[in-house]
């Protein structure tokens, strides 16, 4: 008797669709060259949603030709010169600078500025702050549609086999990478149609142009891709964080917990990350139940990047422990690729693939992590047997193809195994043997790893407010600090845009030749080797604690807006790199006895929190610039952790500067109308983001007062 459905449209998925054919791509080789080949087909729209793009990505391996360029963004350009009727949207997340050095430089430049004029390229920042756009999907002609884990980017090409260090497998920059897991799933017909209407919509929100549907009814499908299943219906899951108005959508995570619940033998589960309190939860209720499942995870060995391993990692420990805790019947086993010959390295599981017994099959973006549940863009596809006893095989048939893949057999030994074992634990220990295989995994962290205490600022659900933020990182014995040095800022503000008023209005330039002082100021350029004399005057200020806003001043003054901020920048990270050193080399005791209570606060909260940490600090000071490095170098927090907080802290501050001086510059030089109304205007930006940053700040203080008083 089949099980009770599953899959309930306008609840836990957004609707169900029937596809035509559906086949699964499994790895890079074989999505990379699918979707090239669908895409030589496309005839009026080709839309491409994901997190990343590379136009440099190479779909084929060198030595293939089909007649068209090799790199990602030559190829999409020659196919909309081919065929006059072809439009390509490509809409791709507008990413954090955290990841700027795993991403292609100028994207939109590459793709947009240098594309044809119907090679639509777009970065989309709508989503809430601290979200992304993670969706990965491509659809063609509303014909054909590709969906999972994969993104059209550097990476990410592999095989099966994930033989140790492949030739084949280089990034655009020549180097090597590790091996790399992914999953794609492939539609066509009605359900392809739903994806190509889904990629409508992110493209209007996102720009607010509406696009027409394709006229195309010519069926679309890469050739030698042997479909497995034909005529299926399919549930699409998506997660959208409110913004805009636009309500929430947490279909993802409602199905995510129905299919636990409906589990009767076995749920198998890869996935790139696990951090998720709320499916731990689930799972822990089937472990306890004396007659659930069996829960197999295969997850990667260890995060991509040092920053996740320092976050996700961490979370993931928490949220094993406590699982493998719940697992009284003992029926968990958590797993990872092993493969002796890829070490150091390691196989990156990037799929999202849930296989619930026999009889339901998800393949998509969402991460069982939080974010994914609520706060990301995701969409997901599931299929759902329903009686089907052709449907109900492949999906067997697919669990036991990736399990064949990780344990290097054959699809017919796993289902041999859970024939004879009854136990799809049993089966895959029986299974494994030395050289390429499957894994215990040790949770156990490397003794630095100490970032993530709080999931919400590492992994959250929904969206964090700036008060939250500021909250977290800084006592309220800092804050009111903080708050006085907006207000001194807003005052000091105040100051100069009333003497640049007294400057044009008062006969005050008439006792100041502020013509002659600014030509001083310049004269600095004309000096020898005047950059590395001006980032040499930074560091030595760092040292002596001069302040540093004068001298940031002072080098857009003498260079300009653009080229003084390149030196002022390189100058003040010099500038807090050495004075981190001297506060090492100082030691924590000098420098605790030097910088009083308050700070030493601050030094434990650098030491235990890192980036983060320093980012606010440096975006809010609450203390001397020098002074904050040395208490850094002293605390031991990382040196590379040190870095990037002061660069993401400092950089937009000292651009809002540079805008704001030079207008000062220009009004005094040139006190025309334009130029006076540019600088009132740059002054009340940002002087109206201090202030409300400060009311938020005084809020929070009078609600944390408002609570103790209680």
């Amino acid at each position: 008797m089949p099980p009770n459905p599953v899959l309930d449209p306008g609840r836990n998925c957004w609707r169900v669709e029937r596809a035509d054919r559906l086949a699964f791509l499994v790895d890079g080789d074989a999505y990379f060259r699918s979707v090239r080949n669908a895409l030589l087909q496309a005839r009026h729209a080709v839309y491409i949603l994901g997190w990343d793009i590379d136009s440099r990505l190479r779909l084929t391996p060198p030595g293939e030709q089909d007649g068209y360029p090799k790199p990602l963004g030559d190829f999409l350009n020659a196919l909309v010169r081919r065929h006059h009727d072809l439009h390509i949207h490509v809409l791709v997340w507008d990413f954090a600078m955290i990841y700027a050095l795993d991403r292609e430089w100028m994207p939109v430049y590459r793709l947009a500025w240098q594309g044809h004029p119907r090679l639509h390229f777009h970065m989309d920042g709508r989503h809430p702050a601290g979200g992304s756009q993670h969706q990965k999907i491509v659809v063609i002609d509303d014909r054909a549609a590709f969906l999972g884990g994969m993104d059209l980017s550097k990476w990410r090409w592999d095989t099966p086999e994930h033989r140790p260090r492949d030739p084949r497998r280089r990034g655009p920059e020549g180097h090597l990478y590790p091996p790399y897991h992914d999953v794609q799933v492939l539609v066509s017909g009605a359900a392809a149609a739903a994806l190509g209407e889904l990629a409508r919509e992110r493209w209007w929100r996102a720009t607010g142009q509406r696009l027409a549907p394709p006229r195309r009814r010519e069926a679309v499908w890469p050739a030698g891709v042997t479909a497995d299943l034909s005529g299926v219906d399919l549930g699409i899951a998506r997660t959208l964080p409110r913004y805009n108005g636009w309500d929430e959508v947490r279909e993802v995570e409602r199905l995510y917990a129905d299919s636990i619940r409906a589990a009767r033998r076995f749920i198998y589960v890869e996935n790139q990350y696990f951090t998720s309190t709320h499916i731990r939860d689930l799972l822990a209720e089937r472990l306890a139940d004396d007659h659930g499942p069996e829960v197999v995870l295969v997850l990667p060995k260890r995060s991509d990047g040092w920053l996740e391993q320092h976050t996700m990692d961490v979370l993931r420990k928490r949220v094993l422990d406590e699982l493998r805790a719940a697992d009284r019947h003992h029926r968990l086993a958590v797993y990872y690729p092993d493969h002796p010959e890829v070490d150091p390295h390691y196989i990156n599981v990037h799929d999202k693939v849930m296989v619930i017994d026999d009889d339901l099959l998800r393949i998509g973006s969402a991460n069982l992590s939080n974010r994914s549940m609520g706060l990301d863009s995701e969409c997901d596809l599931a299929l759902e047997a329903r009686g089907d006893p052709l449907a109900s095989a492949q999906i067997a048939n697919f669990r036991n193809r990736l399990l064949a893949e990780h344990l290097e057999t054959s699809p017919e030994i796993i289902a041999d195994a859970l024939v004879r074992e009854g136990s799809l634990l049993r089966a895959i220990d029986g299974l494994r043997r030395p050289g390429r295989t499957l894994m215990p995994l040790d949770t156990a962290l490397a003794p630095d790893a100490r970032w993530a205490h709080d999931v919400p600022l590492v992994d959250p659900e929904q969206p964090m407010q700036a008060e939250a933020l500021v909250r977290h990182f800084i006592d309220e014995e800092e804050r009111v600090p903080a708050r006085r040095h907006l207000t001194r800022n807003i005052i000091l503000l105040t100051l100069l845009l009333l003497f640049a008023l007294a400057w044009r209005f008062t006969p005050l330039r008439e006792y100041l030749d502020v013509r002659t002082l600014l030509a001083s100021i310049h004269a600095l350029r004309d000096l020898p080797a005047a950059p590395l004399l001006t980032i040499a005057g930074f560091v030595l200020g760092g040292l002596v604690s001069a302040p540093v806003t004068v001298l940031v001043v002072i080098a857009i003054i003498a260079f300009g807006p653009l080229e003084g901020y390149v030196y002022a920048l390189t100058g003040s990270m010099l500038s807090a790199f050495a004075t981190y050193g001297l506060g090492e080399w100082l030691g924590g005791d000098l420098v605790r006895r030097f910088a009083g209570q308050r700070i030493n606060r601050l030094s434990q909260r650098l030491a235990e929190r890192g980036v983060l940490a320093v980012a606010v600090v440096r975006f809010l000071p609450i203390a001397p610039f020098s002074i904050v490095n040395m208490v850094a170098g002293a605390s031991h927090i990382r040196f590379r952790d040190f870095a990037l907080g002061t660069l993401i802290g400092m950089a937009p501050g000292m651009a809002a500067i540079s805008v704001f001086v030079d207008r000062i510059t220009a009004s005094l030089e040139d006190p025309a109308p334009l130029n006076l109304f540019a600088l009132v205007g740059v002054a009340l930006v940002i002087a109206l983001a201090a202030y409300a940053l400060r009311r938020l700040l005084r809020r929070r203080t009078h609600e944390q007062d408002a609570d103790t008083s209680q």
